[in-house]
């Protein structure tokens, strides 16, 4: 009697069907653990209160709009001062070769000295070409670390290159530079810069914005608040 084999068609359906079945396990074992505090470096240890516009952007250390997108923006958080607040969410790029690493180089900054963290990436920006995939193709792993940790060194001080150094080697950083690209997955980030302003997505801004265009965005906010605060509370009787 013969025995009949299954249809590779079917075989596929089934293992199809299996994986379906699967996924929701699958899925609560790949949940991103929570982190003891929240993603992203303060800009000028500014806080956030009732009244606060909260402007969230996702860079890449090594991305050149990310790099133009930051003077405008840092010009619009030096005029409004205290009414905005702003943080700063690494997020490294998979098909630029060094921007974990450099991701990762502010991490251990901003755990030495959390008021260098912003001068160390506005100097990355200044000087990004040198961590291009071109410019360090034929250079090792170590070497490359080896470059960024002295290129940090400069920032935060000479005295700190055995610090700097051992940060590439604390799981803690590495874990930190992690969580900082699952949490943009997480918003829906695809590509940098990306900004939210008070937690929604600004549409169409994957690229630069000039001043008057954030001025545009955040004039109208700050003249609604003013509003809010001085409307008349009405009393039903």
């Amino acid at each position: 009697m013969a025995i009949h084999k299954p249809k590779q068609g079917f075989l596929i359906l089934l293992s199809a069907l299996l994986f379906v079945c699967n996924l929701p396990a699958w899925m609560i074992h790949a949940q991103v653990s929570i982190p003891a505090k929240f993603d992203g470096f303060v800009y000028k240890n500014s806080l956030t209160h009732a009244d606060t516009i909260m402007i969230e952007t996702f860079f890449d250390p090594v991305c050149p709009d990310s790099r133009d997108a930051w003077p405008p923006l840092k010009r619009v958080l030096d005029y409004y001062g205290t009414r905005i607040s702003h943080i700063v969410h690494p997020f490294a790029l998979p098909y630029h070769d060094n921007a974990f690493v450099t991701s990762r180089a502010l991490h251990i900054v901003n755990k030495l000295n959390a008021s260098a963290t912003y001068d160390l990436l506005e100097e990355f920006f200044k000087d990004q070409e040198m961590f291009y995939n071109q410019q360090t193709k034929q250079m090792s792993r170590a070497s490359v670390v080896d470059q960024i940790v002295r290129f940090v060194t400069k920032i935060v001080g000479d005295d700190s290159l055995s610090a700097v150094a051992s940060g590439f080697n604390d799981r803690s950083t590495d874990l930190a530079t992690r969580v900082s690209f699952k949490y943009g997955c997480s918003r829906g980030v695809a590509g940098t810069p990306s900004f939210f302003v008070n937690g929604f997505l600004l549409p169409n801004a994957d690229s630069a914005l000039d001043y008057n265009k954030w001025r545009s965005i955040i004039d109208p906010l700050i003249s609604a608040q003013r509003l809010s605060r001085n409307e008349t509370p009405h009393f039903f009787l």
